[in-house]
This record gives C-alpha cells, structure tokens and sequence, in this order.
C-alpha cells in the first residue's frame, strides 16, 4: 500500500469541482446552546445524498480514475457508510461495486450498499481491519480503493473544509470524529492550509480510542477496546500509513463516553431535528463535555445512518447495547 501525501489545496478544489455536479454544498447552522464562551456550529453532513459525508471521496475516489482502471469494478472496505458512498458513485459510473463489510455493521448501511445495486462480502473483524491497514487483502478483479489512505479520498474529504472556512472564516476550533482518519485529514489539510490559527482535534468513542493513546505515547499503540454502539469509530489501533500526515495536523483529541454520545444525539433532534448516528453526534458530545474548548467551535455531523431499532433507544432516553 502506498502512503499517502499531505493533500494540497490545489488537490482538494479539484476534487469539490469534480463532485460538485452530483453533490450539494451543505449547510453550516449555529445551534444555539446558551454558552458564553463559545458559538457552536453544525457542518452537517447528514443532508448528503446517502446521509453521510463518504459521498464525497467516494465521488472523488471514482471519478478520478482512468475508466480503465474500472472496467472490473471498484471494491472497498468500509463499516458501512464508505460502502454505501462507494455504491453510489459506482452506480453513477455505470461499474460493478463490491463492499467489504464487517460482520455486525449497521443493517441500514448494509440495506443501502445493497439498494444502490452494490454486493456486499461480510468478513470477520479482523480480516476487514487488515485490508483496511493493508496486511492482507481481498483476492478479487475489481480495483480496490482504500477508504483511509487512498489520496483521492483525502482530497474529497478536504471539501468539507473548503465549505468551513468560506462559510465561516473566523472559526477557532474544528472537531472531527475519527475512525480511520481520512475525513480529519482531509478537513485539516483545507482549514490549515490559510492565514488563521485554528485547531483540529480528532473525537473518539472512549471505548475504543487510539488516538488519544498515541498522541499521549508518541507513537502508535494498540489499545484495549470495549464493545459499543458507536460505529464507524474506534478501533484497536491506527492505520500506519496515514498517521504521519495526520499526527502533523491534530492539535489534540478528545474521548466521549457513548452515554455523552447518546447525550448529544438527543439534543441534535430536540433542538434542531437533525437525526445523527453514534459517530455523527460524537463532535458536538466533545464540544459540550470540554469546558476549556471555547471560541467558534464547528462540529462536522458526519451522518445519519443508524438502525431505527438503536435509534429509538437513544429517543426513549437509553443508550444502545453494542
């Protein structure tokens, strides 16, 4: 697996040009949450086609490539929205899409991938993790892109950042929620990229949370993980390709407990009637549990897409088992 370079500007304004035909600009809203210290917007992602930000370097990743290299098909490793992103884009190339997803991924996102026309493989755990890090990969014609590391993926990531800083330049803090690290990359590549210091800080699920492990050892570590009902983030440890881009762009990270997540999701749909899966509402979780995070703090919600079974624990006041 190659590793991948810091995206520059110029990679990610092609790469919004690329997938501006099929994918609206989403909107950036304050949530209004009585602080004085702090203004706290919403980048939502949830408003995507698919409901979720992999939409977009799905697009980019597809879109990019020489229809040559398609001709087989396109293939991806993914909990589920990569997946479901990857179909779309596979579709809109007229190309056969295969997902490799892990077993016990949300049966929305498996339903998705599915109703696009992709095919879905369920593996283990820990085979999906290791074509995701690249120790092993599927024996199969279809071009596989990588859902972390692969570079048109962090450009189209990046879009997201573009949109933040025009729609609000004098932002002081991004929160990302991070899984595999591509869309905190990406995001950070654009915000950094002008004149204004401001900070990028990576949110986890604290049942699983490598980064703040590596940031606290410097270097990578593998940790110890709890089951839960946050999916998308949280793994046992980093991908090595991409950390060293990464690590030059955090400023920190952040660990949510998954009732602080259900917390936030509640809160999304009361005051905003925004539906935000586990991963989605983990930004806006860290931005109301750290009181020393203060200024114009932008959440992105990367998505939506949660099983209506967990969902309406979450509504009834619980949180989810994993």
């Amino acid at each position: 697996m190659i590793a991948p370079h810091r995206p520059t500007l110029d990679e990610i304004a092609e790469a919004r040009k690329r997938i501006a035909p099929y994918f609206a600009r989403t909107p950036l809203v304050r949530l209004d949450l009585g602080f004085t210290d702090r203004q706290i917007f919403l980048k939502l992602e949830t408003l995507s086609p698919i409901g979720a930000f992999k939409l977009r370097p799905a697009l980019n990743a597809v879109l990019s490539r020489d229809p040559t290299a398609l001709r087989n098909g396109v293939a991806v490793t993914s909990s589920g929205n990569m997946a479901y992103g990857m179909a779309w884009a596979a579709r809109l190339a007229g190309v056969p899409m295969v997902a490799y997803m892990y077993r016990g991924a949300p049966q929305r996102k498996i339903d998705g991938v599915r109703d696009l026309g992709g095919e879905v493989r369920l593996v283990s755990a820990e085979t999906w993790w290791d074509y995701i890090v690249g120790a092993d990969r599927p024996d199969a014609p279809e071009l596989l892109i990588n859902p972390v590391t692969d570079q048109a993926v962090l450009a189209g990531n990046g879009s997201i950042g573009l949109e933040i800083i025009e729609d609000l330049p004098e932002v002081d803090l991004v929160l990302t929620p991070y899984g595999g690290g591509s869309m905190t990359t990406g995001v950070a590549c654009a915000v950094k990229a002008g004149p204004r210091q401001l900070r990028v800080f990576a949110v986890e699920d604290n049942s699983a949370a490598p980064v703040c492990a590596a940031l606290e050892a410097g270097r990578i570590v593998t940790v110890e993980t709890r089951p839960s009902f946050i999916k998308s983030i949280g793994a046992p440890s980093l991908v090595p390709q991409l950390w060293p881009v990464a690590r030059e762009l955090i400023d920190g990270a952040v660990a949510v407990s998954p009732a602080q997540v259900a917390d936030a999701m509640r809160l999304l749909f009361r005051k905003a009637k925004i539906v935000a899966e586990g991963a989605g509402a983990a930004s806006l979780a860290a931005a109301i549990s750290r009181p020393d995070l203060k200024g114009n703090i932008v959440c992105v919600i990367s998505g939506g897409n949660i099983d209506a079974a967990a969902y309406s624990v979450v509504l009834g006041g619980g949180v989810p088992a994993a």
